[in-house]
């Protein structure tokens, strides 16, 4: 019997923790501040897109099994800061239920005067406020609160005894990359609605088109298409996308994401181009 519930996310999920294989290979070997550093820039390439595997993890379960997804979820927390049911709360119980009502939504990206944040502002808000307003949604929902903070307590622990055995390595191996990750999740989740103040939905997310983005992000990209099915499993949302397509606004259709992600993202495209002597958006859109 298959241990996943869906086959797409043998390959990302395999590969998430070979990540953390390597991270406990350099937590218990490494002997330089050099060594740390290195791995801590190399890995953390890789990190910074984990944030969004973990959000499609918690809309959808990977495995089966309760203890495999809790083992896998440990995991997750060490690359990207967010615990067991953070995300089921802040954002699937929290965020797609308010989305589009700036008053209340976990993720807002207005001001109370009803301005609009600036980048920084808004990646600051939620990042100090994210797990506070988490765990104010679970007082709704208590059996996801009561895992929210079991977990949580399961991860300090683990991480105390990684510190008490080598701070220094403990710091650079996951502390910076988990503080950096969780930052970086706050920072690119912006551009998902910011400026968009809509009753409709169809009207009130960017959908970002670029094949390496949603390659790297599990077609997060399709961003209308997961508000509109958040318990829909990632590999789907493409197909769905299409079925709507005709009812989201032309400018709400991006090439590359905006902000700093969005030249990594041209500099692959660049890089295929040169290879493959093609253009991967314009094969991508066919």
């Amino acid at each position: 019997m298959n241990i996943f519930r869906y086959k797409e996310d043998i390959t990302p999920t395999s590969l998430i923790i070979l990540l953390f294989g390597l991270d406990l290979l350099v937590y218990f070997s490494a002997t330089s501040i050099a060594a740390l550093c290195s791995w801590f820039l190399i890995s953390i390439i890789f990190k910074m897109y984990i944030g969004s595997w973990n959000h499609h993890h918690q809309h959808v379960n990977t495995f089966h099994s309760t203890f495999l997804n809790r083992l896998l979820e440990i995991v997750f927390t060490f690359h990207t800061g967010v615990t067991t049911n953070l995300w089921v709360l802040h954002h699937n119980l929290g965020h797609h239920q308010n989305y589009l009502d700036q008053s209340k939504d976990e993720s807002g990206w207005k001001r109370k005067d009803g301005s609009t944040m600036g980048r920084l502002e808004y990646t600051a808000t939620i990042a100090l406020t994210g797990y506070i307003r988490g765990f104010n949604v679970g007082k709704e929902f208590p059996k996801y609160q009561t895992g929210l903070v079991g977990m949580g307590l399961v991860n300090l622990l683990l991480l105390s005894g990684f510190f008490f055995h080598s701070p220094l390595n403990a710091f650079f191996v996951f502390v910076l990359p988990m503080t950096v990750s969780y930052l970086a999740t706050c920072w690119t989740t912006y551009h998902h609605h910011s400026g968009l103040d809509s009753d409709d939905h169809h009207h009130a997310s960017y959908n970002v088109m670029n094949r390496w983005h949603n390659l790297l992000t599990g077609n997060l990209g399709f961003h209308t298409a997961h508000h509109m099915k958040q318990g829909l499993h990632w590999s789907k949302l493409p197909a769905y996308h299409q079925t709507i397509r005709s009812k989201i606004p032309d400018h709400l259709i991006l090439e590359h994401s905006p902000g700093l992600e969005g030249f990594f993202q041209k500099a692959l495209d660049r890089m295929e181009r040169q290879i493959l002597g093609s253009d991967p958006l314009k094969n991508h859109l066919k």
